[in-house]
């Protein structure tokens, strides 16, 4: 079975327990403090897990000269994108604000730190685990000193390969054995053919001891769906309350509606699931109790004989006989009374038959 761990107070992730959801608010909040407290109830209302943000120290994740770069984009919130970027940015205590919001509405909260400095703050903000960005998954020295922190940890892997996956596991696995991987394609919105859900299942073979998730940027809910049904024991969709917004994630996001019908499908796709084990259920009695077919007499055929197979059909009867995968078996067998023709073969009628365990 899947490694489980506690990833967040009481929230236990992999083996049989449900899907964890995370809504990636990330910066769809406009910069406005007010819009992100309503993404916070929007996304608790719609059934997710988790609300999360993206935190930066922007000094430490950008340097100067990309700081200083022009951003004449349509979704550009200033000049250069350091105008740009600390429009979004929220402050320490605006976190603390926003962290205090979740706890009052009643739902987990968190972000990814984008920065060394940003996961120090995180941390002692107390977050219950860590996600890192796909953007920071080969950055070995961020990753060991993220996993040295001893919280749990949401680690995706768009723009990776495999072997730096491995690394990745490699790394973190003897520090901090409560991490997870997400399979993700790092494109805003991601089309279909892009996605390569199979990677979920590639994850799991090599990576059999930790949880596996999906981190989805496509339009829609689909695809993510499927990723449970893969076995996805954590996903992530960015979200937003207007795909029309100004701001490059809104169009790869997906807006309330789609949010609780994802939540909705998710559970219903878990209950779905079931077990492997392959038996007649309780609730296909009465389909097998109308339209269950049994072993027929084609032909009458007194007692004494022994009976071939060109004496035998199968059809829906009253009383049920033998069931049909059993027609075989009574090749051979010598019938001790007398059965009319289209008349089931009942194991009282068989001398000497040895009653097989059914199920």
């Amino acid at each position: 079975m899947p490694l489980e761990f506690e990833l967040c107070p009481g929230r236990m992730v992999g083996g049989e327990h449900p899907c964890f959801i995370i809504a990636e608010i990330g910066q769809n909040h406009q910069g406005d403090l007010e819009i992100a407290k309503r993404m916070i109830r929007m996304v608790k209302e719609c059934g997710a897990d988790c609300a999360k943000f993206q935190k930066s120290e922007l000094e430490h994740k950008f340097n100067k000269k990309a700081l200083e770069r022009p951003y004449t984009s349509p979704h550009s919130w200033g000049k250069t994108y350091g105008e740009h970027k600390r429009h979004l940015e929220f402050s320490h205590d605006q976190y603390r604000e926003l962290q205090k919001y979740a706890n009052e509405v009643g739902i987990y909260f968190t972000a990814s730190g984008m920065d060394e400095m940003a996961v120090d703050f995180l941390n002692e903000l107390e977050v219950p685990f860590f996600k890192v960005g796909s953007g920071d998954t080969n950055n070995l020295p961020y990753l060991k000193k993220t996993a040295q922190k001893g919280r749990p940890m949401v680690i995706s892997s768009g723009m990776q390969t495999m072997d730096t996956m491995r690394r990745v596991y490699e790394l973190v696995k003897p520090i901090n054995p409560n991490f997870c991987f997400l399979q993700c394609t790092s494109t805003y919105p991601l089309l279909p053919e892009d996605v390569n859900l199979r990677v979920i299942q590639e994850y799991k073979s090599a990576f059999p001891d930790i949880p596996i998730g999906y981190s989805g940027h496509e339009t829609g809910i689909a695809i993510t769906v499927a990723a449970v049904a893969l076995g996805a024991k954590v996903v992530e969709r960015h979200v937003t309350l207007d795909k029309t917004w100004k701001g490059s994630d809104h169009q790869a996001s997906i807006e309330p509606s789609e949010l609780a019908e994802l939540v909705k499908s998710i559970r219903l796709v878990e209950r779905a699931m079931g077990s492997p084990d392959k038996r007649l259920l309780p609730c296909e009695m009465a389909c097998l109790n109308k339209l269950g077919k049994s072993v027929v007499a084609k032909t009458k055929i007194p007692a004494g004989t022994v009976i071939t197979l060109n004496m035998l059909t199968v059809k829906v009867a009253d009383p049920r006989g033998f069931p049909p995968e059993e027609i075989f078996d009574l090749e051979g067998k010598t019938v001790k009374t007398d059965i009319e023709e289209d008349e089931s073969v009942t194991e009282g009628a068989i001398e000497n038959y040895n009653t097989r365990t059914k199920c």
